[in-house]
């Protein structure tokens, strides 16, 4: 059996920092400690070697929309960003409110080999807010993470009835917190872009009256739940103070959230719209405090692509979404100016534990352990080039962007699945 050695890295998780090769055999981490020799050598000169990344928010596409995405192309952007697993958002064609649905999902997942794909299941039966998923079915089948992502559900008492199915179950419902009666029509961010622009406005207190509302049911209920993508000052301080509380909530922010401002929307380019919108820089501000002091447990990328035709339509007709997976890492080291534990935490542990998986990834780097690791660079400089990405969209905010911090390898089960930053499969 080969014996793959990490070698010359050093190596941050939970336990904190130490400079140790990792050995890595059938599936597992074997030795962790100076001067390993192996069958296999990863070189690790110069980076960091960690627990691999979890992802609780990507869109794979798949089925349906496979000229935007397929799950390998998806899992092959996410190997390539240190993500041993995503959560694959549940609107699809058909959605994933049914176990035929989700183990397709899954077993593409498994095909594809280069990351784990985790099937999310909706909290209403196609999305559509009016009647429950089969939680039963679906949580028995393996899916631990409910969302009707794209959608907010809209009525209190069907959310209601949801978190209280949820609870015997020990599922977790995630909300897209979003008003619908206040975005109708909406492009980007209601403020004072928008108005020199001529653009219909997206109120943050759409997002900030469900966020509310849902906490009031958590409270009630007592049922945990995770917030998705939240973009907004007061929504970061809604969080703070239910924390504050002991309520148990979680909440995740998007690389973008915290690096772009609605005034990127005066190009008029598509590339630039997404769901929420960008917001201002005192909210990316307010993120980057939350990220930082444990308000935000999660980084997630809200990986969206999208075929080029449409988002090359005019604004207010091109769908909302921005590719991530790639550029997640990077983003985070140069903009949060954040410990790199504290990074890994938002990117891995944490997220893995939201997700249900913390058995298999976010796990310490030891002997014993599953061996899905990511082994980056903190300090090397790239530019972002849309056609060298893995996705078979092309809608990156970041086009021609120098940012700092790259993967080098990802193993995933025992095999690197990524080296030298390209991708084995």
């Amino acid at each position: 059996m080969t014996r793959l050695v990490i070698t010359g890295g050093t190596v941050v998780d939970q336990q904190g920092e130490r400079r140790a090769d990792v050995a890595v055999q059938g599936g597992q981490i074997v030795e962790v400690g100076p001067d390993l020799a192996g069958d296999d050598v990863l070189d690790a000169t110069g980076c960091i070697v960690s627990p691999g990344f979890v992802d609780l928010h990507t869109h794979l596409r798949e089925p349906g929309k496979e000229e935007a995405e397929t799950i390998e192309t998806g899992s092959r952007a996410a190997a390539l960003g240190g993500f041993t697993a995503v959560v694959a958002m549940p609107n699809t064609d058909p959605a994933q409110d049914s176990v035929a649905v989700v183990e397709f999902v899954r077993e593409q997942g498994r095909r594809a080999g280069l990351c784990e794909v985790l099937p999310s299941g909706c909290i209403t039966v196609g999305r559509n807010g009016e009647q429950l998923a089969p939680y039963g079915e679906l949580a028995a089948a393996g899916v631990h993470l409910f969302t009707d992502d794209g959608n907010g559900v809209q009525d209190p008492q069907l959310m209601r009835r949801a978190l209280e199915y949820a609870k015997p179950l020990g599922i977790v419902l995630a909300q897209h917190c979003e008003v619908t009666s206040l975005t109708k029509g909406a492009v980007m961010h209601e403020g004072s872009c928008c108005s020199r622009l001529g653009l219909p406005g997206w109120p943050a207190l759409a997002e900030e009256l469900m966020l509310f509302r849902d906490i009031e049911l958590v409270r009630l209920t007592g049922v945990p739940m995770h917030f998705l993508h939240l973009s907004t000052a007061r929504s970061v301080e809604l969080v703070r103070q239910a924390k504050a509380e002991g309520l148990p909530v979680t909440a995740e922010a998007t690389p973008h959230h915290f690096t772009l401002t609605d005034e990127l929307l005066e190009s008029y380019d598509a590339v630039y719209k997404v769901n929420p919108p960008l917001r201002t820089a005192d909210d990316i501000a307010a993120l980057k405090i939350g990220l930082a002091d444990g308000t935000i447990d999660a980084i997630a990328t809200d990986h969206a692509p999208h075929a080029p035709h449409t988002k090359e339509a005019p604004l207010d007709q091109a769908p909302p979404g921005m590719l991530g997976l790639e550029t997640a890492l990077a983003l985070a080291v140069g903009e949060l100016g954040l410990p790199i534990q504290r990074v890994l935490a938002l990117l891995s542990w944490n997220p893995a534990a939201i997700a249900g998986v913390a058995d298999r990834h976010g796990r310490p780097v030891q002997a014993g352990e599953p061996a899905n690791l990511a082994v980056f660079d903190p300090a090397a400089e790239w530019t972002v080039v849309p056609a060298n990405l893995a996705s078979k969209s092309r809608n990156t905010p970041y086009a021609g962007r120098t940012v700092t911090g790259r993967v080098r390898h990802t193993v995933f089960g025992g095999t690197a699945v990524v080296r030298d930053g390209v991708a084995t499969r």
